[in-house]
């Protein structure tokens, strides 16, 4: 791995990541009061000059500036914001594809499928206009409170559940630091990422059903990226897929969701997600998959259904990871999904040196390079620990962009463990375990199971 790569410095990212920045601070005072010292519309208009972008984002941003814009001008800027924030994204996967030896994703992926009814994303786009209008600093319970009837609106429709999901959660976050103007401070990107991504959602088609493929074939999983909340819980498997007709292996990944009490925690949220996907029991136990039919889509997500796999022969994860995964391409990025906090692209590394930096955080030194190593993504429910890691002698990461840096996810290491070299997962605990903190946790989920489901029955009844 050319871990020189990661650390040297990509070309016009940091002007382009200025410009988003300037674009976001306009958020927090309102698009139809930008401040005379920082004209964000400008900036991101000045950013995609000489794109087909520039007529609309420079009308737009003139707009703005003269206290005149209206939906479409936001719906220009929310787009010169993405198209932005996705060459930035796109750079910086190419250079860790190529840190990683491998070819990248080619082409383009294809549009979603048909539209749905545009009234209730008119109002959507209305509601997200609004908040433009007002700026973070401008928030009260009234503007954020026009969310509850669009978002009940949408819940209906299949189609709409994704903006319908963002649109919640986004207003759950604004509610809470109401009123603005008391506020100190703002998720300035986290909220302008939320906003931009909401209003394109709200073009007619851009939350359709992704066009999907049937894939045939070995799945042999790499790892599993567990993220857990207090009332969700998400599983995601990389994987290398060997077609069975011999073309060449390709990444993929498949991923299941669940709802979740808060007091399911640990590896007792494997009980939630387990039967939802055989794949993950499969992770779990070092196993392969042969799949026949298995939807997939064109950016490598198997939509995953049991009825299209069934359970293949042993298949050890570094052993894939040493082997198929170096050959194995990338599928092209959604245009909506490319964007640097989604990065993760699946690396193998060995032979390096595991130390801590100025700051106490873990780094893996690789041919004279430091890499820093993201602790905070290991999962409580699975074995994996930063002990684990920082013993490790190999590792099977995913390379994130955090913190205007390249980091290290682990999802797997080997380590030795009473003088042998011994295989430590994330996932391990996903099938079932037998290791006695994951048997606890297990029991206890088990346990405030039962609870809540007695509790339930009894509301229920009444």
């Amino acid at each position: 791995m050319r871990a020189d790569l990661l650390a040297g410095p990509v070309d016009g990212l940091d002007e382009a990541l200025e410009a988003v920045d300037a674009f976001d601070r306009a958020l927090v005072t309102g698009l139809l009061r930008p401040l005379a010292a920082d004209p964000g519309p400008t900036r991101l208009a000045d950013a995609v000059t000489g794109t087909p972008l520039a007529a609309r984002v420079a009308e737009a941003a003139g707009k703005a500036a003269a206290g005149a814009a209206g939906e479409d001008h936001f719906l220009a800027l929310a787009g010169a914001r993405t198209a932005l924030l996705g060459s930035v994204h796109d750079a910086l996967l190419a250079r860790a594809e190529e840190a990683a030896g491998r070819r990248g994703g080619t082409g383009t992926a294809p549009a979603p499928g048909a539209p749905p009814a545009e009234n209730v994303l008119v109002a959507a786009r209305a509601w997200l206009s609004d908040l433009a209008r007002c700026g973070w600093r401008g928030l009260d319970h009234e503007v954020v409170s026009g969310a509850g009837e669009v978002v009940s609106a949408m819940l209906p429709a299949p189609s709409l559940r994704r903006l319908a999901t963002l649109l919640d959660g986004f207003a759950a976050e604004l509610a809470a630091s109401c009123p603005g103007a008391s506020a100190e401070r703002f998720p300035e990107r986290r909220w302008a990422d939320l906003w931009s991504r909401g209003m394109l959602l709200t073009v007619p088609g851009a939350s359709g059903a992704p066009v999907t493929g049937t894939a045939d074939g070995r799945l042999l999983p790499l790892g599993v990226d567990v993220t857990e909340h207090a009332t969700a819980a998400q599983a995601q498997v990389h994987a290398v897929f060997e077609p069975a007709d011999g073309s060449a292996p390709r990444l993929v990944r498949a991923a299941v969701s669940v709802p979740k009490p808060d007091t399911v925690v640990g590896a007792g949220i494997w009980q939630l997600l387990r039967p939802h996907m055989s794949l993950l029991a499969a992770a779990g136990e070092g196993r392969s998959m042969d799949l026949t039919g298995m939807p997939v889509t064109a950016e490598g997500d198997l939509v995953w259904s049991d009825a299209h796999a069934r359970a293949g022969e042993p298949a050890e994860a570094f052993a894939t990871a040493r082997v198929a995964l170096p050959t194995a391409t990338a599928a092209p990025t959604a245009p909506l999904d490319r964007h640097p906090a989604r990065l993760a692209v699946p690396v193998f590394l060995e032979g390096y040196t595991a130390g801590t930096d100025d700051d106490g955080v873990l780094t893996f030194t690789v041919a004279g390079t430091a890499l820093a190593v993201d602790t905070d993504r290991i999962p409580a429910a699975g074995p994996l620990t930063p002990e684990a890691v920082a013993t490790s002698g190999a590792c099977i990461a995913l390379v994130r962009w955090d913190a205007g840096e390249f980091r290290l996810q682990p999802l797997a290491v080997e380590t030795t463990v009473r003088r042998k070299v011994t295989a430590v997962h994330a996932g391990a605990w996903a099938g079932g375990t037998t290791d006695k903190a994951g048997a606890r946790a297990e029991k206890a989920a088990t346990d405030a199971a039962k609870v809540l489901g007695e509790r339930a029955g009894r509301l229920l009844r009444k």
